[in-house]
């Protein structure tokens, strides 16, 4: 569950991690002069996703009346379809010195990985291909932990600033706590800066582990306070596992592993993905129909890639939803099946049988995906 900027700096508090005083809005009327905060203040649009500063979505106010003016502009801004409801404003920071860190779990090593960089306030991803020295690795052993002596090397090959060592050691050691005890999947702070009152944690992007819940009284109180998407609400009434992204290739498969795969095949090709929809196994005609129900919401969707390996899940059972949803319809977009396993023969001859124009027929996912790319283009 990826957690609003306002809600990982709640969490922030809980560890006593520094970050800037605050207040959370949803409305121009709960803005008073009266906010205990000091200016300048900055005015910052609360939207999963990044190129909020760019898009107009952050705006630094020096009073009462700017601090107006731009949370009226902000409030209600579409940003990368993203529509701006509430805002976190915050008192801004005289910032010295910029720095990345997070915290995420590398599965293929089994282990925690902490990336650190002196390089904050960038695209960590331009950071890690046009300078990949500036850009720290650690992996740290779940049962040993991380501790001083590890942190300190950390900073010394990150070239932070040794003038602040014992602080910046204090926070990191602070953000590695939370994200091993609030059972997160990702802990992100960029930027974590030197300021004019120290160390502070500037923004805050946080994930956490849904199947850690009943470890957590906290995560259903936190989960009520996301809007869902229409598209993913009906997808969980559905019992689809769904998430929404940012680019124009529909995706449709049978497991979590596989969906991945097509995600970075179509990456492969050029594309983005609009979404990741996994069907699970043992999935029937009507499961399909469902997820082709759920992408039709889907305004960015351009094209769609059913891609399914039938085990468990039957080949002819996936064709005959397709079939069904399809049937008579004007389809918005065109449809690239690719179908292999279990009754995967059958499945293909109930699709030559009931053929569409819009949907193409492919063996195997490098084609598929081409054709996927191309026909979201």
């Amino acid at each position: 569950m990826n957690l609003f900027e306002y809600q990982g700096k709640r969490l922030y508090k809980d560890f006593s991690i520094p970050t800037p005083k605050s207040i959370f809005v949803s409305s121009i009327s709960s803005i008073s002069d009266n906010h205990d905060l000091n200016y300048p203040l900055v005015v910052k649009a609360q939207v999963q996703v990044g190129g909020r500063g760019k898009a107009g979505g952050i705006k630094v106010a020096n009073n009462f009346e700017e601090l107006i003016e731009y949370s009226n502009e902000i409030l209600g801004m579409d940003i990368k379809g993203h529509i701006v409801e509430s805002l976190l404003i915050e008192e801004a920071s005289t910032i010295q010195e910029e720095y990345y860190i997070s915290f995420t779990l590398d599965r293929s090593a089994k282990k925690y990985l902490m990336m650190l960089s002196s390089k904050g306030g960038m695209d960590i991803e331009e950071v890690a291909e046009n300078n990949p020295d500036d850009l720290i690795k650690l992996y740290i052993s779940p049962s040993e932990g991380l501790n001083t002596e590890v942190v300190n090397k950390a900073i010394k090959d990150s070239k932070l600033n040794k003038d602040f060592n014992d602080e910046l050691n204090d926070v990191i050691s602070k953000l590695y706590n939370l994200f091993v005890e609030s059972d997160c999947d990702l802990v992100e702070v960029n930027p974590l800066a030197i300021t004019n009152k120290g160390v502070s944690a500037l923004d805050s992007k946080v994930s956490l582990d849904m199947n850690a819940v009943y470890r957590h009284d906290n995560f259903i109180d936190i989960e009520k306070e996301i809007p869902i998407p229409v598209s993913e609400q009906f997808a969980k009434e559905k019992n689809l596992n769904f998430i929404k992204l940012e680019g124009s290739v529909g995706i449709i498969g049978n497991g979590a592993g596989l969906v991945m795969s097509t995600l970075d095949v179509v990456s492969e090709y050029g594309g983005k993905a609009a979404n990741f929809l996994d069907i699970g196994g043992g999935a029937k005609a009507e499961t399909v129909t469902a997820a082709l129900e759920v992408l039709e919401s889907e305004n960015n969707v351009k094209s769609v890639l059913i891609n399914i390996f039938g085990g468990i899940t039957r080949c002819d059972l996936v064709a005959e939803g397709i079939v069904e949803a399809t049937k008579g319809k004007d389809l918005k977009w065109p449809i690239i099946v690719r179908l292999d396993g279990t009754n995967s023969k059958e499945g293909l001859a109930i699709l030559l049988e009931n053929s569409n124009e819009k949907i193409t027929i492919s063996s195997s996912m490098d084609d598929a995906a081409k054709l996927a790319v191309k026909g979201a283009n």
